[in-house]
């Protein structure tokens, strides 16, 4: 394979060390400038790390935890999946957020700052003086601080694109991670500036329109993200009722078919919905507040949604030589549901896709959810 071409892997091996010695044969070399493993929560963060710093030594290495990670193969839960950036065409300024508990927006402007100055130092003269650049944001899938987090980020960026995902526990939402200077740290975000000579765009889809089904929330705890009552009545019955099925058990795999959107700035986002709580409430994976109304989507093609991106994406960019995707957990579970995924799988592999399944997107300013977010980056 010529150097020049980035480099796409995967591993589903069970035992972390050789899992990560597979992906390092496929997306390492002498000339690797820095390198993304998404790593499933199945491994022990600690014998993953090890074995990164073994087999990548001093070549920066980021990434997070998934709840599935998208391969060269396609879908796979359970693995690795990672991209290799040759130092030739791509350079990397990074950022690490810790604590986002205490998050504080001067805090995270400092930061911002800080790699964007790192980044006109690495470029300022040489082969990547008047490339582009856009910014890939990993933050940890279960802080609650994503809306915060990138408003901040994405106001000092000064208008460049930015795109990211949320890292995932499975379906567990327990604990997440985000991986940056050889070690795994939850409560945590990292921004990686990424400059390029090659052509690239930056792109968000959603596959649901509004309804004329609306419901207002009237008790909610902003800080953990959760609806204890919608329309006056207990927020899980209320709900189920209005998208028709009350009475039934709720799931993962009913909010991914069933999920609520907002209007804001005269467009309609997804407020995907993670669980429903002991108390009958309703938790999350986006901000959320009393007094919004609330209205019931309705899902449209999902998989001519996503060759019709790909057109878009060829037509703006040429072919790929990847696509660094960002895929909501809850479409996953929509696609495993319409036994759609062999078919997408086998359209994420035409189109170079690697990437994660995650606990929400990024998308400029904002954090959204059920969507399918990230970077289309062109041939050498």
């Amino acid at each position: 394979m010529p150097t020049t071409l980035l480099r796409r892997g995967g591993s589903d091996a069970a035992d972390p060390w050789s899992a990560v010695g597979a992906l390092h044969q496929q997306i390492g070399g002498p000339d690797l400038g820095f390198a993304l493993i998404f790593c499933s929560p199945r491994y022990d963060p600690s014998q993953v790390a090890a074995a990164i710093r073994h087999y990548f030594g001093d070549t920066p290495v980021f990434g997070c935890t998934t709840a599935g990670e998208i391969t060269p193969f396609g879908y796979i839960s359970g693995g690795l999946s990672g991209i290799g950036f040759p130092a030739g065409d791509f350079a990397v300024a990074a950022a690490l957020f810790e604590n986002l508990q205490d998050f504080t927006i001067a805090v995270a402007a400092d930061l911002t700052q800080a790699a964007m100055a790192q980044q006109a130092e690495q470029t300022s003269r040489g082969p990547l003086a008047d490339a582009g650049s856009f910014a890939l944001l990993l933050v940890d899938g279960m802080s609650v601080r994503e809306e915060q987090l990138v408003s901040a980020i994405g106001n000092t960026l000064n208008g460049m694109p930015l795109v990211g995902g949320s890292a995932g526990d499975g379906l567990d939402f327990n604990r997440c991670y985000v991986f940056y200077d050889g070690r795994f740290v939850s409560d945590a975000a990292v921004l990686l500036l990424i400059t390029t000579r090659r052509r690239f765009a930056v792109f968000k889809t959603e596959h649901f329109v509004p309804t004329d089904c609306k419901m207002v929330v009237t008790g909610a705890d902003l800080d953990r993200r959760r609806v204890h009552e919608i329309n006056a009545e207990p927020a899980a019955s209320e709900y189920a009722r209005l998208v028709g099925l009350d009475g039934q058990p709720l799931s993962p795999k009913i909010f991914a078919a069933h999920p609520v959107m907002v209007r804001v700035g005269g467009q309609y986002h997804v407020r995907a919905i993670q669980k429903v709580n002991p108390d009958h409430s309703l938790t999350f994976f986006c901000a959320i507040d009393e007094g919004i109304v609330l209205t019931v989507a309705k899902g449209v093609d999902i998989l001519e949604d996503l060759k019709e991106l790909f057109r878009r994406l060829r037509r703006d960019v040429g072919p790929p030589d990847l696509i660094i995707g960002c895929d909501c957990v809850l479409r996953n579970l929509e696609i495993e549901q319409r036994r759609l995924k062999a078919a997408i799988s086998k359209l994420f592999v035409e189109q170079h896709v690697v990437g994660f399944c995650t606990y929400g997107e990024q998308y400029m300013s904002m954090h959204v959810n059920q969507t399918f977010t990230g970077v289309i980056i062109g041939a050498p």
